[in-house]
């Protein structure tokens, strides 16, 4: 139900008390020429979802809109729909604006070019150790978030051998898109 006279409350994984504003990530889609998703589909799904004032940002599975389900029950919305589209599982992480706007904030990595700087978006806190795990380390810089790994390819990402086995399941986006996509959510 998309009314306008549904108010906003205080957003959070289990819902709010109206209407919040939350941000779909997409794990693996129009990367590489691969699992291509128009996002006029994507919205299209979200709106059959029953999400509001769905809007996308670039191709690479970017989703703003509001709901007052649980984060639980969007994401299963949303990956239900993308299986039945793509024939396969595609990965969902959500975020609420507010906490989109922390990780721009808790970013470790600031004073780099933001688009040097990735944060690897996961669905529950990083291990404690994952930073010992990784192999193929040059000289990227790397920070844990509450739900997120900041890196820093101080040479760029193209020529980076870095392997964060903690990632597989999780999903990327510099800094500039993060920052793009919290100011469209507090819009």
């Amino acid at each position: 139900m998309c009314a306008s006279s549904l108010q906003t409350g205080i957003c959070n994984e289990y819902g709010g008390t109206g209407m919040c504003t939350y941000i779909a990530l997409l794990r693996a889609v129009n990367v590489g020429g691969t699992d291509k998703l128009p996002m006029s589909e994507l919205k299209a799904m979200c709106e059959q979802a029953g999400f509001c004032k769905v809007r996308t940002y670039i191709a690479s599975g970017n989703v703003l809109f509001e709901s007052k389900d649980t984060v639980n029950q969007m994401t299963a919305a949303l990956e239900s729909r993308l299986e039945a589209y793509a024939g396969k599982r595609i990965g969902v992480l959500v975020r609420t604006a507010a906490e989109m706007t922390a990780v721009l904030a808790a970013n470790p990595f600031a004073d780099s070019p933001p688009n040097g700087v990735v944060t690897i978006f996961l669905d529950t806190a990083p291990p404690a150790d994952v930073l010992d795990q990784v192999t193929g380390r040059k000289n990227e810089r790397m920070a844990l978030g509450a739900r997120e790994i900041y890196v820093h390819y101080a040479n760029g990402m193209g020529d980076s051998t870095l392997k964060i086995t903690a990632a597989k399941t999780g999903t990327a986006r510099n800094m500039n898109t993060v920052a793009r996509l919290a100011a469209m959510a507090a819009e």
